[in-house]
C-alpha cells in the first residue's frame, strides 16, 4: 500500500470508531501494532506512525531491533510510541541459528537504544523445540538489560513458519512449559503473552471465568483485525482467511 492509501485507511478507521461510538455507544481505545517482516525497512514508517498519532491511536512497534539506532529510537519516543517488542529467540547461539549470524549483538544494541530513549521494551520469543529449554536464560537476559517485559508466543505453521512445522512443540510439552513460565512471574519482570492457549491456561489456574466462557485469548472478531501489506483484511495474521481488502472495501 502507498502512504496515501495507508493515510486514507487510518482516517477511515478513526471515523468508523467515532461513528460506532455515537450510534451504538461502543467505546474504543484505538491502538495499532506495526509489524512485518521488519517495519523499519519501510522508509516512510515514521510518516505512517505520525498519521496514527494524529488520530489518537496508541502505537506499538514489533521489530527485530537490528537497525534501531539512537536516532530512530528517539523518533519513536518523540511520537509517544507506547511499546516496542524486539524478537530474541534465546542465547546468542540459539538466536543466531534462527535469525542469522551477527544478529544477536545488533538486536541487543537496538534494545539498549530504545531503553535509553525512554521507551517501554518487551523481549519476545517464539517458542519451539529449538529454544523452549532456554526460557530461563531469557529471563536472566531481560533482567540484565532492564527491559520491562518478557513476552512469548508459540511457533505456528503459518507463512514462513510452515517450513518449521517439525519444530512445533507437542501439546503436553506446551502445557508443562507454560505452567513453568507462569510460576516465574514473581521476580519483578512482567511476563506477557499474545498466545490464546497460554491465556486460557493462565485463566484456568486463576479461575477467571464469566459464565462458561474464559475471558481472554484471541482478539480475532472481538477487538482486533489485521491489515496486510497489500490491504487484505484477515481476522489475525496467523489466520490467513481474507475477508476483504481495505483499498476497495469500506
Amino acid at each position: 500500500m502507498s502512504l496515501k492509501e495507508i493515510s486514507e485507511t487510518i482516517d477511515e478507521t478513526a471515523a468508523t470508531l467515532t461513528l460506532w461510538n455515537s450510534m451504538y455507544g461502543i467505546h474504543f481505545s484505538p491502538s495499532v501494532n506495526i509489524t512485518g517482516g521488519e517495519p523499519f525497512l519501510r522508509k516512510d514508517l515514521f510518516e505512517i506512525l505520525q498519521e496514527f498519532h494524529r488520530n489518537n491511536f496508541d502505537l506499538f512497534v514489533l521489530t527485530n531491533g537490528t537497525i534501531v539506532d539512537k536516532h530512530r529510537a528517539k523518533q519513536l519516543s518523540n511520537l509517544h510510541v507506547q511499546g516496542v517488542q524486539v524478537s530474541i529467540e534465546g542465547p546468542r547461539e540459539i538466536h543466531e541459528s534462527i535469525r542469522g549470524k551477527n544478529s544477536f549483538t545488533a538486536s541487543l544494541q537496538g534494545v539498549k537504544n530504545l531503553l535509553e530513549a525512554g521507551l517501554e521494551v518487551t523481549l519476545n520469543v517464539t517458542l519451539s523445540s529449538l529454544n523452549a529449554e532456554y526460557f530461563t536464560d531469557l529471563i536472566q537476559l531481560s533482567s540484565s538489560l532492564g527491559v520491562q517485559k518478557l513476552g512469548f508466543s508459540r511457533l505456528v505453521p503459518s507463512g514462513r513458519g510452515v517450513t518449521m512445522a517439525k519444530d512445533m512443540l507437542l501439546t503436553e510439552r506446551i502445557k508443562e512449559l507454560y505452567e513453568n513460565i507462569f510460576s516465574r512471574e514473581d521476580n519483578g519482570l512482567k511476563i506477557v503473552t499474545g498466545d490464546p492457549v497460554a491465556s486460557q491456561l493462565r485463566m484456568q489456574s486463576q479461575d477467571i471465568y464469566h459464565g462458561d466462557i474464559a475471558m481472554g485469548g484471541c482478539a480475532a472478531g472481538i477487538s482486533g483485525i489485521t491489515i496486510l501489506a497489500d490491504g487484505t483484511i484477515v481476522p489475525c495474521r496467523r489466520l490467513p482467511v481474507p475477508v476483504g481488502n481495505i483499498k476497495r472495501d469500506s
